[in-house]
């Protein structure tokens, strides 16, 4: 299915400059937001109690949340709807290793006077487990990029594993600014977002960056930002066709996924919006940027060829006993 006449060409790199600007600005206020207000870690990374309580009529939100801040232990706790009316999650920064009985009944005997429910879950992190998972999170990151790095500069060359990179640094930077913007919790859910993101993202790069290696090599053209052009322009409809397909699946978990999934899915949809921008856009500038060099490349795959005939010259010589 096109979307995008096959004959036409884009000059996407002859606007580059302005995206370069609107990614630059994003990603810098995404760093303002991470160094001023911070990441939002919630109970899996920070350590506390998560109680989840069914009301036999629709839940008293108000007076949940004022009963509990008169308590000292659950002042700052989060409360909200949770799958329907009559269900509550309560979130808060304590574990009943802090506590001198479980949470769950003390959360029972707070709420008493808020009306007939029954504790349906009671899920508790130490703080010294949530900072382990906080660390293994940031490495799994880490090496996530690294072992793409390597995968790109095998598959490619190194200045297209650096373009690569910067475009997926580029996406989780906006990414994680936008969570903390709209303060959503850090969680598992929102970490294995991320990495799922990391994957989208570098298979759209990967896509185009194919499309941009067969172009170098079928074009006669020296000029990058023209053959940029050419291949973004071929792989359109597929990048266009690939994200409004996942994009509408992961807007159907956020509007009807309730709100264990809201999360998970508010993560998705930003990162495939910018994902499909970056791979487009900054990924290609990226690679103009470090100077790619056109003739270069095109010498260096003429010797690749060469060497590659001569090696099934002498393959060809050998088995027939001529060597």
């Amino acid at each position: 299915m096109n979307f995008f006449p096959k004959e036409t060409i884009y000059p996407f790199m002859g606007v580059r400059n302005i995206f370069l600007i609107i990614s630059a600005v994003l990603v810098l206020g995404s760093l303002v937001l991470l160094f001023t207000k911070g990441i939002n870690f919630g109970v899996d990374f920070s350590g506390g109690s998560v109680i989840q309580v069914k009301y036999d009529q629709v839940a008293p939100l108000q007076k949940i949340r004022s009963t509990l801040k008169q308590s000292a232990e659950f002042q700052s706790a989060y409360v909200t709807n949770f799958g329907s009316d009559e269900e509550v999650l309560i979130k808060a920064s304590i574990a009943s290793e802090n506590l001198n009985q479980d949470t769950g009944d003390l959360i029972s005997q707070i709420l008493k006077d808020t009306g007939n429910f029954e504790i349906r879950r009671v899920d508790i992190v130490g703080s010294k487990v949530g900072a382990e998972l906080r660390e293994q999170g940031i490495l799994s990151v880490v090496l996530s990029l690294i072992v793409l790095l390597i995968y790109v500069s095998y598959r490619f060359e190194w200045r297209f594993a650096l373009a690569s990179i910067g475009a997926l640094v580029h996406d989780l930077s906006i990414t994680i600014g936008v969570i903390i913007l709209l303060g959503v919790d850090f969680n598992l859910d929102i970490l294995a977002a991320l990495l799922m993101i990391l994957g989208y993202s570098l298979n759209d790069t990967i896509v185009v960056f194919d499309r941009v290696r067969e172009e170098l090599q079928e074009s006669k053209q020296s000029d990058l930002a023209t053959i940029i052009n050419e291949a973004v322009s071929r792989t359109l409809s597929r990048t266009t066709l690939t994200s409004l397909t996942t994009l509408f699946v992961v807007l159907t978990l956020y509007l009807f996924g309730g709100e264990i999934l809201a999360g998970f899915s508010l993560t998705m949809l930003v990162g495939i919006i910018v994902g499909t921008y970056s791979s487009i856009f900054v990924a290609s500038t990226i690679l103009i940027v470090v100077k790619f060099s056109v003739p270069l490349y095109k010498k260096k795959e003429l010797e690749k060829e060469k060497i590659k005939k001569e090696k099934e010259r002498l393959r060809s010589m050998y088995e027939k006993g001529v060597v």
